[in-house]
């Protein structure tokens, strides 16, 4: 999510404001907020970009489609798709040029959804849950592959996989699976913070896919947990009675609003913070070209 903001902010610093930006570049409200103040102009569609202007896709991909019509404007496409969305893209092409039906497990009108779907029109079957997997019809059982958006919830994903294995034994699994490392470590993460605590807060926004199941997963621990944009929006009541707070974030909330919160959390009588980690991530993407 990191790649994205930087490609708007790069962009921004080369060729001057405005800089446009199809959808939210990602779903976190501050961050948006911050860079529409320096300059960047979000819009729903590409045909709203004046032609021959700068616009930047957003982490969550895109259909075909949308760069045929960028270029048709002649606009200049900088391109901040996540690289593990451009794998799943890459794989849904290569299993529709296969000739398989493709069932996508996903959350019907998120981005990376609408996307993902773009890249074998009429042959994608979405998928939101495990009753859904237990009923979805498809016309060639034999001929048959799944992929995931990435943002997901682990456990849920992987009951709806076995599913889908069960009633049917030949369908073809993605070379690896889709769900992005950073979603699945901070939902394992999430997972031991939430045993450990009285109530989890989570930083994030109501859109944001991977923030949701992260407030998911905690309350699957039975442990109260609440999304929130920022220090703000906490309920003071959550807190009453709690000895400890589980505090974390998805993946496109800025670290500094963690400090915020942590600040908050300090003048209302927080004295001592010990970090959760399970995992260390050490992969890095190139940078977005601008």
């Amino acid at each position: 999510m990191e790649r994205a903001v930087d490609a708007v902010e790069a962009a921004l610093a080369k060729h001057g404001a405005p800089v446009y930006v199809r959808k939210q570049i990602v779903h976190n409200l501050h961050v948006v907020r911050d860079l529409e103040a320096k300059g960047a102009v979000f819009v729903e569609e590409e045909t709203e970009v004046p032609e021959g202007s700068v616009v930047v896709l957003s982490a969550h991909g895109v259909a075909p489609e949308v760069y045929a019509a960028s270029a048709a404007r002649h606009l200049r496409v900088l391109d901040a798709t996540c690289p593990l969305v451009t794998k799943v893209h890459l794989e849904a092409r290569r299993f529709g040029q296969e000739g398989r039906w493709i069932v996508l497990i996903g959350h019907a009108g998120h981005e990376e959804v609408v996307g993902t779907t773009g890249q074998t029109p009429g042959r994608t079957i979405l998928v939101q849950s495990v009753e859904d997997a237990r009923h979805v019809e498809v016309p060639d059982p034999d001929d048959l592959a799944y992929l995931t958006q990435t943002t997901l919830s682990v456990d849920e994903t992987n009951q709806i996989i076995q599913v889908l294995r069960e009633r049917f034994p030949n369908i073809q699994a993605p070379p690896r699976e889709d769900i992005c490392y950073a979603t699945q470590n901070r939902q394992d993460a999430v997972k031991e913070l939430a045993r450990r605590s009285d109530v989890v807060l989570v930083i994030g926004s109501e859109n944001s896919s991977n923030s949701n199941r992260l407030a998911e997963v905690a309350r699957e621990q039975g442990t109260p947990a609440y999304l929130v944009d920022d220090e703000e929006e906490v309920d003071l009541r959550w807190l009453e009675g709690a000895d400890v707070v589980g505090l974390t974030s998805g993946a496109s909330a800025p670290e500094w609003l963690v400090g915020r919160m942590l600040a908050f959390l300090a003048g209302r009588g927080a004295t001592e913070v010990e970090e959760v980690r399970q995992t260390h991530e050490h992969l890095r993407f190139s940078d977005v070209r601008v």
